[in-house]
């Protein structure tokens, strides 16, 4: 507990859901527990990626209502066990519990944003996540509880602007938001959090997102996503980390540091000597 008489520095961090907290997507999940191989599921949300129709993230709301294979099928029921049914990363109670108060001087409202319905996500994080923390689709039902309307994607720009309502709503500055993210999903609403002096972290290598965020952690451990903040927020060195992950029952067996970079060589068709130093450079690298 931290002292009353303590001032404490308050911050949001918000978290994506698929991917970020879980090892799968919650589409995938659905669809196969409707009868739909997984494999089926991705390859409709690549042709809706290409097209452009919907905002990326938000193509599982767009087939439960257009698709003929999802269309009619889905009712409320299956998304709440499509969420149990979700693979969990480790430690996500832990992670929130520490965000709310182990850490001397701060404190840390842990939310979840998510493209997914809400009921798939309340029940994957139900006992974790109280639901009022958790923004994801809203999605209208029919009275036999099958899918038949939107009422708020929270996928792309919808993002942000339920990231933005939810600072207003908590009266947290700009500059104290915190998002956690994983894919293309996430682009508008890190750069929007950059853009106000934010601070944005990716937990995947994908390099539309791994460009934008601020620091990026991969691990399989929710607790991950914790230590850049204790480094670049609350300003704590490796051995102090290490030390207040010990107190708390747990130790970090491995810590490595790398630099990634990305780069494409192409090899110039009307330049023979261009064309042996492109290839120099490669075998070096």
């Amino acid at each position: 507990m931290q002292p009353a008489s303590q001032i404490l520095k308050r911050y949001l961090v918000a978290s994506d859901f698929d991917q970020t907290l879980s090892f799968h997507d919650s589409g995938y999940v659905l669809s196969e527990l409707v009868g739909i191989p997984g494999i089926e599921f991705e390859r409709k949300t690549a042709i809706l990626a290409v097209q452009n129709l919907v905002q990326q993230g938000g193509e599982l709301a767009y087939l439960l209502l257009h698709d003929p294979d999802l269309k009619g099928r889905v009712r409320k029921e299956h998304l709440r066990q499509a969420g149990k049914e979700i693979r969990l990363k480790r430690n996500i109670l832990q992670l929130r519990n520490l965000l709310a108060g182990a850490i001397e001087g701060y404190t840390f409202d842990f939310h979840v944003i998510s493209a997914a319905p809400q009921e798939v996500v309340e029940s994957a994080l139900e006992g974790i996540v109280v639901p009022d923390h958790i923004h994801g689709t809203q999605l209208l039902y029919d009275g036999l509880d099958h899918v038949a309307g939107i009422v708020r994607v929270t996928a792309g720009y919808g993002k942000v602007a339920t990231l933005d309502d939810l600072q207003a709503q908590l009266e947290i500055g700009v500059d104290r938001v915190i998002y956690v993210g994983d894919g293309s999903s996430d682009v508008h609403v890190m750069l929007h959090v950059n853009q106000r002096e934010g601070f944005t972290i990716a937990v995947s290598e994908s390099r539309k997102i791994a460009q934008i965020a601020k620091r990026t952690v991969l691990s399989d451990d929710a607790l991950s996503a914790l230590v850049p903040i204790l480094e670049g927020i609350v300003g704590w060195d490796r051995q102090r980390i290490r030390s207040f992950f010990e107190t708390q029952g747990l130790l970090i067996q491995g810590w490595d540091k790398v630099q990634t970079e990305w780069l494409t060589f192409r090899s110039n068709s009307q330049a023979p000597e261009a064309r042996g130093e492109n290839s120099q450079v490669r075998d070096s690298l």
